[in-house]
């Protein structure tokens, strides 16, 4: 071999290393968590690697129960939840040295979904809590005073899985504290899941958040209790919580952000990464003007 063509070979592996270290040397940011954001997440993340391609964004579901566990158990970078970790949650994450640090990206109004056959257009929270509470009083819809055509039985009473922070924070809001959801109620495993089931069942009413409102169902005004005026979700009366379950919606890092993670929170919440959470059906947590 000559020295010309030997030189040319080590050119050639040398471009190979650098490139091979440039693959391995891209970082990898760890999201997971709540159902209500992931999609929001995932349009994050994949406009993220276009603004910085040395960083890739894993976005993954599951609930925000299973997010906040992998950020306590350091499998995760970012834990996304529609819920503020409770006082548990935290000391089990000092327990293991973590140090949980909230950050608000957006707000949500948590809907109220019924069939598109539903002959009223508002509901109260007071009702909500006797159709979804345990010993609420109301297991027909006859017993609020209302006739569905083709509805003659139980309402049928979609919920979410109790991992979820929609359900954390539904029962919060309607039943308060202490409040115990009825049994019998038809637990799904994602918001899209409630959705598409009450869009297709006259009996049924669901709550999920507002993004996940469709042309196919209805979305109930709300009023606090009867007699005080409803308020219809939207992300304004999301923003400035005029709507009764309007909540905000959380990511939780171990400890101040740094290095990658910090310039992508920065990110999240700068005027990009907020039209980005408008244009997916949330309330920004700052006045924005998007394209």
């Amino acid at each position: 071999m000559t020295s010309r063509s030997m030189l040319r070979k080590l050119a050639v592996l040398t471009l190979g290393a650098m490139a091979a270290a440039g693959a391995s040397a891209r970082t990898e940011i760890q999201n997971k968590g709540s159902d209500t954001l992931v999609n929001a997440a995932q349009s994050l993340a994949e406009q993220y690697g276009k603004v910085n391609p040395k960083v890739a964004v894993a976005v993954s579901g599951g609930g925000s129960g299973t997010g906040i566990a992998a950020m306590i158990n350091g499998t995760v970078d970012i834990a996304n939840s529609s819920r503020k970790m409770s006082e548990k949650e935290i000391k089990e994450a000092q327990a293991k040295g973590r140090q949980p640090v909230e950050h608000i990206i957006g707000y949500d109004a948590l809907a109220i979904f019924v069939n598109k056959k539903f002959p009223a257009d508002s509901i109260t929270v007071t009702d909500l809590a006797k159709i979804y509470g345990r010993d609420g009083g109301a297991s027909k819809w006859s017993d609020l005073g209302i006739t569905i055509p083709g509805c003659k039985g139980e309402i049928v009473v979609v919920s979410r899985q109790n991992n979820s922070g929609t359900y954390a924070y539904f029962k919060e809001a309607v039943l308060g504290e202490k409040g115990k959801f009825r049994q019998g109620t038809l637990d799904m495993h994602g918001s899209k899941d409630v959705a598409d089931l009450v869009e297709k069942t006259p009996c049924a009413i669901g709550y999920s958040g507002l993004a996940y409102v469709t042309d196919h169902m209805k979305a109930l005004c709300v009023a606090p209790a009867a007699g005080k005026p409803c308020v219809k979700p939207t992300e304004q009366t999301a923003f400035d919580g005029t709507y009764p379950i309007a909540r905000p919606l959380f990511m939780y890092t171990n400890g101040e952000p740094t290095g990658e993670v910090k310039k992508y929170m920065d990110w999240i919440k700068s005027n990009t990464g907020q039209c980005i959470i408008e244009k997916e059906g949330y309330a920004p947590i700052k006045k924005v003007t998007c394209k």
